[in-house]
């Protein structure tokens, strides 16, 4: 199976050889990398370190696009994709919400990897997602049903043999071609909010309608930065500065978001969009782990009685709470990250009440 190189691939696959041709420089001394301010070719999200101690995020690789063009080569078929999400993963988690939401699960089947990193394979030492062996193992996840594979990591292995990045989810499987059309959870998004709608139960729903797309862009852009991003600066932040600089623009676009939501319902507008499916996977998870897991204790989420009743109201949205697994999330931050939680302690609370009445309707029309 081929595929059209984009520049993506093309400047991750020059980075993979670079980084190979130096693999000896590496073994000798990491902390004196020949790239400097920049990140290893990443397999996880714990690699994407700076010499500054800073977190930085390698771009997704697959960008192929399901489209309603009658030569698209991923035509938006009832039955022919597959996502492979983690309940754990904020990104798999807008694209399970976008799912629900828009009524596709019938035509678009999913699967849950387990909720901690383990082996994927005997040969090294590389931790990340992998599938349960059987359907009562762990609730919630389930064994790969459409390629038996072990891990996420043979998925990419099965549609690239010379894939060297990262192994995430989601993963947007085409069962026809057999490879990965995406893993990059924004386009996936995308697509799944106007390329499906002829099949689509919930085809009305528009979550980034023209006359929103400048304002949705601008604020996407800030949110990701500060707050979506802005949580795994803090966490993965191995040095002070790099996690102050990060803390700091964290609450800032916090108290930003607060301010925007003491006018109105949404952050758009008084209509939920795109933008609010963004923020929300981020808020849902921020009391639960990124205050304790990740040091964003300046100020919890229940502290911001804006932002905490937006969150209960989008939580509340048909569909959006069955796209939530608290018991996935808090075991895998906890459990899969030994250099932040070397001994897996999960914490007992805080055991918020999402479903609890909230004030949001103050707005409506």
């Amino acid at each position: 199976m081929t595929h059209a190189i984009s520049k993506t691939q093309f400047q991750s696959t020059a980075f993979g050889l670079k980084q190979r041709r130096t693999s000896d420089l590496f073994q000798l001394s990491f902390k004196f990398s020949v790239l400097k301010h920049t990140t290893q070719m990443a397999r996880s999200a714990l690699d994407e370190m700076s010499n500054a101690g800073a977190f930085l995020r390698t771009p997704s690789t697959f960008r192929n696009f399901i489209s309603r063009d009658p030569t698209s080569p991923f035509p938006p078929e009832a039955g022919r994709y597959h996502l492979y999400i983690s309940y754990a993963c904020p990104w798999a988690s807008r694209c399970l919400a976008y799912l629900k939401i828009k009524g596709l699960d019938k035509a678009i089947s999913f699967a849950s990897v387990k909720a901690i990193w383990e082996r994927t394979k005997d040969t090294d030492e590389h931790m990340g997602w992998v599938f349960p062996a059987s359907e009562t193992e762990e609730p919630g996840a389930e064994p790969d049903p459409l390629n038996g594979a072990k891990s996420i990591r043979e998925l990419y292995e099965i549609a690239s043999t010379n894939y060297s990045g990262k192994y995430t989810v989601p993963v947007l499987w085409d069962k026809k071609l057999k490879t990965i059309v995406s893993n990059e959870s924004g386009e996936i998004i995308r697509m799944f909010n106007t390329e499906f709608n002829e099949i689509a139960e919930n085809a009305a729903l528009d979550l980034y309608p023209p006359h929103l797309q400048a304002q949705i862009n601008e604020v996407n852009e800030w949110i990701y930065d500060g707050i979506n991003n802005g949580v795994y600066k803090c966490g993965f932040a191995k040095k002070q500065g790099p996690y102050e600089e990060a803390a700091k623009k964290l609450y800032e676009a916090l108290e930003k978001c607060e301010e925007i939501l003491c006018k109105q319902r949404y952050l758009c507008g008084n209509t939920v969009s795109e933008a609010d499916i963004r923020l929300f996977v981020t808020l849902i998870r921020f009391d639960e782990v990124y205050a304790v897991h990740f040091k964003c204790n300046k100020k919890l989420l229940r502290e911001f009685p804006n932002l905490f009743n937006y969150t209960k109201d989008i939580f509340q949205l048909p569909g959006t709470s069955s796209s939530v697994n608290m018991e996935h999330i808090k075991r895998h931050y906890y459990g899969s990250h030994p250099s932040i939680n070397p001994f897996g302690i999960i914490p007992l609370g805080p055991d918020i009440d999402f479903s609890a009445p909230h004030d949001r309707e103050r707005f409506s029309n």
